[in-house]
């Protein structure tokens, strides 16, 4: 698996985890008095370790995060070197696509005679018939 690859898969995983950290937190609140005028709330349940565990995996999944994108290959030179880059990857480009059109015109020519060719021998076929 390339890196960029690996690096939205980390960022699904954190966005997961994330979800899960909000959703167990929202779920584990303790309820809150709205008005003086309604009654107490109910006592909540003690709060278990799993929104302990579930940072501790985001920041896991943060980190496994950081080292992927430092692996990344750096840009020497910045801007101007990558546009550089760009040029030269776009002439190879346009030579390599004149070369397959040269090529793709010869099999063109070639496929013509072929079926010239056949056509010929059909029709040498049906006349000695």
């Amino acid at each position: 698996m390339d890196i960029i690859s690996q690096l939205q898969e980390q960022v699904n995983s954190i966005a997961a985890i994330t979800f899960n950290v909000f959703g167990t937190l929202q779920r584990d609140a303790p309820p809150v008095q709205l008005s003086p005028n309604y009654p107490d709330p109910p006592p909540s349940a003690p709060t278990t370790d799993e929104p302990k565990q579930l940072s501790a995996d985001l920041v896991k999944a943060a980190k496994q995060f950081d080292a992927l994108v430092a692996a990344l290959p750096l840009s020497d030179g910045g801007e101007e070197a990558q546009l550089k880059i760009i040029a030269q990857l776009q002439m190879e480009n346009h030579v390599i696509g004149q070369e397959l059109h040269k090529q793709l015109e010869a099999a063109e020519k070639e496929l013509k005679q072929v079926q010239e060719l056949f056509g010929q021998a059909a029709d040498n076929c049906l006349n000695l018939k």
